[in-house]
């Protein structure tokens, strides 16, 4: 008979992460948030671009729609696409009341919450089973086969890149596995281990991340004139000055995912621009936000380079989660043109005259259905002392753009709203927790009428709707743990001029006109920056195919050896051309055309789009007329 000793060693054998392969490689993810390709040059990103001709540049790259960062981190993280994961937006319809259960020993929340948060994602993980992704990500993929693991910088999107760390014990958070710095260190974040602490006082750095300082500014106040250099340059020294140096001694290869938020934190919320289009993002404070983003990458760069064995076995990754566009609140096409909704042209104290409020799909929703819309962001009390949201009436818009619309406006477990409004910026999303198929029917109808609204997405269950397209066009139905919204709107875009650079988006946001938003369905938005470089991937290599955020994964997987177990049936593709020694052969790249039955104008949603491998890369979608010669299908080329 086995001792106990003996039976407790082969148990901690079994529960041992596996070893990693001999020749395994290192790999570092580098994200930069908001950046687009056009605002690479060797004068504001010099290092971006002289990896983007060094190495390989991804000239066809693509974001996941909507084009929000948590969707895409979950994309970068797991290689799914939305429909499996579920992060469909930065703000979400939970479907339960949070922190319902104490954790964290917050009080609970409404139903409609930004996930951008430790704790909001913890309490996500509390609820679905400890994972509400519900795929295994390539960081813990990574770890459970002996690799150090890392993930640093922007709240929300880090801890998304090994999201099981932060499923909460006895309602607190437990030392991560992974390494995880972000803007909440040092506060409500999960904690860094004795390990790691040393090594940021051994490196003369604090313990807690520094407070990001920058101001949205108001309709009349502009918004900052700096970018986020304190906070970067911390997240960056605790990178080359503690984490990569412990993570080296540690003696086993590593994956790392360095988050920076900057050019997108500086992009929101810049005030080179108050309520006018030009320069939009295009000014001064963005430029500079670029380029802190690129000094970023050159000291990490450096850092690898200084040890000619490490950059000998370190595979580096660029992308970015989306693109960008200038926030329009009045015009909604280049020809300047107003919107004539309802609620542009009611009368706020905040707002300018004629100027779409924060929330104006939630109250042009509301009043068209003739049911009260109370603001979830503006919890209250009635006369019992039981809690509810704030009644919205006239003069008075939601705080953040999210609505509850009918129901009583109390501040149950599960809501009792007909209609949820999450707002995202560039595109909204809408839940039905009835399931009401005709009610579904009636809304795609009004917002096919509205002169903000790009395009809209419907779920499958409710049939054909005239002017949607199908959520499984944009594959956005898949294994969700998540409830998936009834309604996708993306709201319209335009260019002025021919470049992309100079795109405008309708935004439901609290920024002001001439601020800068994604979450849109314009190739503006679609259009990221992607590059790869190192000793698996190919030098001077310009890859003409289709790719997007979901195959990052995929890609990395393959370099390190690891086997991925995914549940859902969304995923990404590896990048086969992109990578050493012999590729396959080329299969054809299809570019394709799906069309919505028509609206009662005439208007349809339009969805352009690429094939490759049977993965889908969406370019852009728009409602409009449809010109004779458009058909749907596909054509290779």
């Amino acid at each position: 008979m086995r001792g106990w000793w003996q039976i407790v060693a082969m148990a901690m054998a079994l529960c041992a992460p596996a070893a990693p392969p001999a020749a395994a490689r290192n790999v570092v993810i580098f994200v930069a948030d908001g950046l687009r390709p056009g605002s690479v040059n060797a004068q504001d990103a010099p290092t971006l671009n002289a990896l983007r001709e060094q190495g390989v540049s991804f000239g066809n790259s693509h974001s996941l729609f909507p084009t929000f960062t948590t969707p895409n981190a979950s994309a970068i993280a797991t290689g799914h696409y939305l429909g499996d994961s579920g992060d469909f937006g930065n703000t979400l319809y939970t479907g339960y009341r949070m922190f319902d259960s104490g954790n964290f020993a917050h009080r609970a929340a409404a139903s409609i919450v930004n996930i951008e948060n430790d704790a909001v994602l913890g309490d996500l993980d509390d609820h679905f089973e400890g994972n509400y992704l519900g795929e295994d990500t390539l960081l813990a993929l990574a770890r459970d086969n002996g690799y150090s693991t890392a993930a640093i910088g922007k709240l929300g999107p880090v801890a998304i890149q090994d999201i099981t760390q932060l499923s909460p014990k006895d309602g607190r958070f437990s030392v991560p596995h992974t390494i995880i710095i972000d803007d909440a260190t040092g506060a409500e974040a999960p904690p860094l281990d004795a390990e790691v602490l040393a090594a940021l006082n051994a490196a003369g750095l604090p313990a807690a991340a520094p407070r990001r300082a920058q101001s949205a500014g108001t309709s009349t106040s502009a918004g900052t004139h700096d970018t986020n250099s304190a906070q970067q340059q911390f997240f960056i020294a605790a990178t080359t000055r503690a984490v990569l140096p412990l993570l080296q001694r540690r003696g086993r290869p590593f994956v790392l995912v360095y988050w920076s938020r900057d050019p997108d934190g500086t992009q929101h919320n810049q005030g080179d621009s108050l309520n006018v289009l030009v320069p939009g993002i295009n000014g001064p404070t963005s430029r500079a936000a670029v380029h802190d983003a690129d000094d970023n990458l050159r000291q990490l760069l450096e850092y690898l380079r200084a040890d000619a064995a490490l950059a000998a076995t370190t595979d580096v990754f660029v992308t970015s989660d989306h693109g960008f566009a200038t926030i329009s609140k009045h015009d909604i096409d280049a020809r300047q043109h107003a919107s004539a909704s309802v609620s542009a042209n009611a009368n706020y104290d905040d707002v300018p005259a004629g100027f779409l409020p924060p929330g104006f799909l939630a109250i042009d929703l509301a009043r068209y259905l003739q049911q009260p819309l109370y603001d979830p962001d503006r919890p209250a009390q009635d006369a019992d002392g039981t809690p509810i949201y704030q009644r919205l009436d006239a003069g008075l818009h939601p705080r953040l753009g999210d609505g509850l619309i009918g129901g009583s406006g109390r501040a149950l477990d599960h809501t009792d709203a007909d209609v949820v409004v999450a707002a995202g910026g560039g595109s909204d999303l809408i839940y039905l927790p009835q399931g009401d198929a005709p009610r579904a029917r009636r809304l795609v109808s009004f917002l096919s009428g509205l002169d903000y609204v790009g395009a809209l997405f419907a779920d499958d269950q409710y049939g054909a709707l005239p002017g949607a397209l199908p959520l499984s066009s944009i594959a956005l139905l898949g294994a969700s743990k998540l409830p998936r919204p009834a309604i996708v709107v993306s709201f319209r875009t335009f260019v002025v001029g021919n470049d992309l650079q100079n795109a405008v988006q309708i935004a439901d946001t609290a920024l002001q006109q001439g601020q800068g938003m994604h979450g849109s369905f314009g190739r503006d938005n679609t259009f990221n920056f992607m590059a790869a470089i190192g000793p698996d991937f190919k030098a001077r290599y310009r890859d003409p195919m289709p790719a997007s955020n979901a195959d990052i994964a995929p890609t990395l997987l393959r370099l390190l050896g690891v086997q991925s177990h995914s549940h859902g049936v969304l995923v990404g593709r590896v990048l086969e051309e992109a990578l050493q020694g012999p590729a396959g052969p080329a299969a054809a790249v299809e570019h394709c055309l799906a069309l919505s039955g028509p609206a009662a104008d005439g208007r349809r949603t339009v969805l352009e789009y690429q094939r490759y491998q049977g993965r889908l890369y969406p370019d852009q979608a728009a409602l409009r007329v449809v010109l004779q010669q458009e058909r749907t299908g596909c054509r290779g080329r």
